[in-house]
């Protein structure tokens, strides 16, 4: 069988690991520079099609992907004149990989589906080095028939590929999961600042810590910095991290409820920022709190 033209979004790292992993499967790429050109250039020069406008990509593609950073950015190539949208007609199919909030996706699904297209949020687990070996983890929702009419192509992406049901349902597992893991991660890094004020080693910490059940994957990660001095043992920066627990917040917001954990984690993260840490990874908030009890520590 012949398979679809992909119209990829949003060619940062993840995307730009994606769409060598489809390049690589023999997938036919329509791309658009959206912040940078370095990784469409690469993409055109391994046979990609460039556009000028997310119409016109829509246009040509049979599934649409977008990879992008917020809600926002999704919003602002969905709609408009030369907006994704506007180049959709039956049958083809648009799938946000981003993290982006769900009232957002739900709305731009109603005005997909106006025009007889298919949206699905499918946000994603693992990193770029997965996604090049297309070994990622795709959190799919949306109607089952858009989800069983693309799986083909997110197998080729994805070693664990899951349904989770309606639209929307994908960005918001998503952002519990994020919320989750950032609250571990941050709390992980005041352990072992609060073990420095201790004048408790911190490797000490963590024997005793990774011998118990709170022993998990995201407490290593924090120890590959905080121990062993290597940041992107979870390379995930602290402005993402800002931007998925604010968006759980959101969420929560929207729900009519409020969400006591995630305050803390995002007010920490927030402070981070203003203090010029945005770019840093999330395992380096260790320092981040380090700094703050020497800050406040009676001399």
């Amino acid at each position: 069988m012949t398979k679809p033209t992909i119209g990829f979004i949003g060619l940062g790292l993840m995307g730009d690991a994606m769409v060598q992993r489809l390049q690589a499967q023999g997938y036919a790429l329509n791309v658009i520079a959206n912040r940078s050109r370095v990784n469409v250039d690469s993409a055109i020069a391994r046979g990609a099609t460039e556009f000028r406008t997310s119409r016109a990509l829509a246009q040509a593609s049979d599934i649409i992907m977008l990879c992008m950073d917020t809600s926002a950015s999704v919003e602002a190539r969905m709609r408009g004149a030369d907006g994704v949208i506007g180049g959709l007609s039956e049958g083809k199919t648009v799938i946000d990989f981003g993290t982006s909030l769900p009232a957002s996706t739900r709305a731009l699904g109603a005005e997909v589906a106006a025009v007889g297209a298919g949206y699905m949020d499918a946000p994603l687990g693992r990193t770029p080095a997965h996604a090049v070996d297309g070994l990622l983890n795709i959190m799919g929702a949306g109607d089952r028939e858009v989800f069983d009419l693309v799986k083909s192509v997110l197998d080729d992406l994805g070693e664990n590929v899951f349904h989770l049901g309606p639209l929307g349902a994908g960005h918001t597992v998503k952002l519990i999961n994020n919320f989750f893991g950032m609250t571990v991660a941050n709390s992980m890094a005041e352990a072992f600042a609060m073990a420095d004020l201790a004048s408790v080693k911190r490797q000490t910490l963590y024997d005793v810590m990774a011998a118990g059940p709170l022993h998990s994957g995201m407490m290593d990660f924090v120890k590959g910095y905080a121990v062993d001095g290597n940041p992107d043992a979870l390379a995930f920066a602290i402005k993402n991290a800002r931007k998925d627990v604010g968006y759980y917040a959101t969420m929560a917001d929207d729900a009519g409820v409020p969400s006591l954990m995630s305050q803390g984690t995002k007010q920490a993260l927030s402070i981070a920022m203003t203090q010029g840490r945005a770019d840093q990874m999330v395992s380096q908030m260790v320092d981040f709190f380090a700094d703050m009890f020497a800050s406040k520590k009676p001399r």
